[in-house]
């Protein structure tokens, strides 16, 4: 695969997935986005001074959200040991994005070279395992309990089967209970298959720059309330609408076509407001 560094509006680089037909980032930052959609989400800088901390990066692509959260721990205690794991279904991205890290500190630089290339590392602070395939199949191999979980699949119209509430079953049974998951989507499919297995939600809300049509910067989850920036009532309401159906996948291993057709079909029989109703209530454009 020939991967092409694509700018971002920070001047950091991001990929673009062909097979996917989108881009790895946000085109408004990609390493900055990794910091506050994940990093910042998390409140790893507030857990930083513990002596050590488990992380699981859940689609580790180019390996950023991994480097923020390990610049963000380090710069505030360079001892923490830290405990990573990273599932990501294509070898061949964090190769390519070894060439794309001259941005982050050294040591964290040193550690995505070896993850890259080796798919393990391990140093007197850290010890990370790079598990490639589908995630599905290999988060059922973890007996962890992250302190925080990266959430990064490409969106769930393109890859619906990393959305669907029986692998966030499997994602909550690695989350601690004081631990966090934190995502860049607000989709309500998402949001209902996170309820659907018994997490809380907040909202990550929007900083001071945004687009017209955002509402949120996304969503973190937890199997606790407290510390969680609550949702709009825009986004309570989002929650009772047709776009609420989460994907179903029962046995974890059906192809994304099947998933996004169950739940079109269970939208059509659904009673519940339709989403374009919700919007235009909102004005939403």
């Amino acid at each position: 695969m020939n991967w092409t560094p694509q700018p971002t509006h920070d001047g950091s680089f991001t990929f673009f997935s062909e097979e996917f037909g989108e881009a790895f980032h946000s085109r408004q930052g990609a390493k900055a986005e990794a910091f506050s959609k994940y990093a910042q989400a998390t409140n790893l800088a507030e857990q930083a001074d513990r002596d050590a901390l488990c992380l699981l990066d859940v689609c580790y692509g180019l390996g950023y959200n991994s480097a923020a959260a390990l610049e963000t721990i380090w710069q505030i205690n360079p001892a923490c040991k830290i405990t990573l794991y990273c599932l990501e279904q294509d070898s061949s991205v964090p190769i390519a994005a070894i060439d794309l890290l001259g941005d982050w500190s050294i040591p964290v630089q040193s550690a995505l070279q070896q993850i890259a290339r080796t798919h393990f590392c391990q140093t007197d602070r850290l010890t990370a395992t790079l598990l490639i395939g589908d995630a599905r199949q290999t988060i059922q191999t973890l007996q962890i309990q992250a302190d925080a979980v990266f959430f990064d699949p490409f969106s769930p119209r393109r890859c619906p089967q990393l959305w669907t509430v029986e692998f966030f079953q499997q994602v909550a049974r690695c989350l601690s209970p004081t631990g966090k998951l934190a995502t860049y989507s607000r989709s309500a499919s998402v949001r209902s298959a996170m309820l659907a297995v018994g997490l809380s939600i907040g909202t990550i809300p929007l900083g001071d720059r945004h687009l017209p049509h955002e509402w949120s910067q996304g969503t973190v989850a937890a199997h606790r309330w407290e510390g969680l920036y609550p949702l709009s009532k825009m986004e309570q309401e989002h929650l009772q609408t047709r776009a609420a159906i989460p994907y179903r996948d029962s046995q974890l291993c059906d192809r994304p076509e099947h998933i996004l057709q169950r739940q079109q079909q269970e939208q059509q029989r659904s009673t519940l407001e339709s989403t374009s109703s919700w919007r235009r209530r909102w004005q939403i454009n």
